[in-house]
């Protein structure tokens, strides 16, 4: 028992030293030499993993700016500088999965703990939306009171335009896309800000125009709206596993007291029904969707509206699984992977992110992991080399949906949103309003995203191994799904409550249901 004891301490002071360590290491400045080195290092693992790497810059051109930045650094300079240089090199690759990151501080256990009784970060309270050259507060769950799209002055002193600009330079779109910029640098706004800094802030000064007026509010990690200090009722082992299975099937996001997915209907008469769907990720959505295209189906509903406006993207499973109930015919709804070689899904990062259970189950199912991927991958005559076979034909759902479908797209949908949104698009199925999409029509490098570190800067590059394309395409390469209807909201639409694009698709609606009165014949 000692022994054990012994041994146990042994690791945490192991494991307090080396987090001691690695939060110096980002601190001390790094040579030049090293630095170079780093950025050969980056470049190389992008021609080694990235697909489409010159789809959107010429290799010429990418050389030379990779070139430029080498011999640009002329000083030693920290990870976090390093980062910010790298990063607007990377951007032009023109990726919206490519992405560059520094290496932040890391926490001991006892530290992380002490951080969680704290409660939520600061900016973990707000939902923001960047509208008109100006962040607004869309969603407050601080204990401050702050009315919903509230105007930020400034954040510690800065003006939120000049940290977006700022962000922009070391994002990318798609392609030659810019909807997303924006939209993106909103929604990420606490990853974008953490990275700027360097460290996470367990404080922020906002200055917040009310009533014309700027006030100041401080806003700490905090503990406000848990409900740790509250009595939860207590649940039979019934009750518990049927809400289990209703967060699970509505993507309940405990963070934000909130559901993934949402159906509702509009009208009385159940006419008209909206689905809303935050992302293509968490919880059981095959049982929402066969679930929803039977109401509908019970319902004799005629209009369907979609709001992937802010969808990020996520599982390709479940939007083949949505697209089969909104098509009648066979269809094939993406194509096959595109990758650099047969070894290029050997790269993922097959262990990391897994208990030490689960990673044993993995270390004994490699050898057949590894082979199969391996084998999946096939070389093409025009020496481009294929990953699985995803092309196959598929079959509608029975109770498709068979009535007009409405999609609200922005800058903001992209990744898996784009492709189901191209799908639509290419086969003229539903009509769609807002802005264009940050996702590209013809495709986006993702599926598996290995996270690979540079090894002196710990600077952090995500690479995506795959070209994932939607089998509909358009001749117009670099830009996203194109509305019928192009609505942008404005920051007077933000103030009014209003929701300038599903109402003109009800108003639409409303303009057909007319027409259609009007050329009904009447009874003798």
């Amino acid at each position: 028992m000692k022994n054990i004891v012994i041994l146990f301490g042994t690791l945490f002071l192991f494991s307090c030293q080396s987090t001691k360590k690695f939060n110096q290491q980002l601190t001390k400045p790094i040579a030049v030499a090293q630095l170079q080195k780093d950025v050969d290092y980056s470049y190389k693992k992008l021609k080694q993993l990235h697909p489409k790497l010159y789809w959107y810059i010429s290799k010429e051109k990418l050389d030379y700016k990779f070139d430029s930045l080498k011999k640009s650094i002329q000083q030693p300079m920290t990870g976090l500088a390093f980062y910010k240089e790298l990063s607007q090199v990377v951007k032009h690759v023109g990726q919206g999965h490519l992405s560059v990151s520094p290496s932040l501080p890391k926490f001991t256990k006892k530290e992380a703990k002490a951080l969680i009784k704290k409660g939520q970060r600061p900016f973990s309270q707000f939902d923001f939306e960047y509208v008109d050259n100006k962040l607004i507060i869309l969603k407050n769950r601080s204990r401050h009171t702050i009315l919903a799209n509230t105007e930020v002055v400034s954040i510690n002193s800065e003006k939120p335009s000049d940290l977006i600009s700022l962000f922009s330079k070391r994002i990318a779109s798609d392609g030659f896309n810019t909807t997303l910029l924006n939209r993106f640098s909103a929604m990420a706004f606490e990853m974008l800000y953490t990275n700027d800094k360097g460290n996470y802030q367990d404080s922020l000064r906002l200055v917040l125009k009310l009533e014309d007026k700027d006030s100041l509010f401080v806003v700490k990690r905090d503990t406000f709206g848990s409900n740790s200090n509250q009595k939860k009722p207590k649940l039979s082992k019934k009750e518990r596993k049927e809400k289990a299975k209703f967060n699970s099937k509505y993507g309940y996001i405990s963070d934000t007291k909130t559901f993934t997915r949402e159906l509702k209907f509009l009208d009385k008469d159940s006419i008209t029904a909206m689905m809303s769907i935050k992302e293509f990720s968490n919880g059981n959505s095959h049982d929402f969707y066969e679930d929803t295209f039977s109401i509908l189906s019970v319902a004799n509903t005629k209009n369907l509206i979609i709001d992937l406006r802010n969808n990020p993207g996520g599982r390709l499973n479940e939007i083949a699984d949505l697209y089969s109930y909104l098509v009648s015919q066979p269809f094939v709804f993406i194509d096959d992977f595109e990758v650099v070689s047969k070894t290029s899904f050997l790269h993922m990062n097959y262990f990391k992110g897994s208990g030490y259970v689960t990673k044993f189950f993995r270390i004994l199912g490699a050898p057949i992991f590894y082979p199969l991927f391996y084998l999946k991958t096939r070389k093409e005559a025009s020496g481009t080399y294929l990953s699985n076979r995803h092309s196959k034909q598929s079959k509608p759902k029975p109770n498709n949906f068979k009535g007009k479908i409405y999609v609200l797209i922005n800058g903001g949908s992209f990744s898996s949103s784009s492709i189901i949104s191209s799908n639509l698009k290419s086969n003229q199925r539903a009509f769609f309003v807002g802005e264009e999409t940050g996702g590209a029509y013809n495709g986006t490098v993702a599926a598996q995203m290995p996270l690979v570190q540079l090894p002196n800067s710990k600077v952090n590059l995500r690479i995506g191994l795959a070209l994932v394309s939607a089998a509909g395409k358009t001749k117009i390469e670099g830009r996203g799904i194109f509305p019928d209807k192009e609505i942008s909201p404005t920051l007077e639409d933000r103030k009014n409550n209003s929701d300038p694009e599903l109402n003109w698709i009800l108003e639409d609606i409303r303009r057909e249901k007319e027409v259609e009165i009007l050329i009904k014949p009447k009874n003798k």
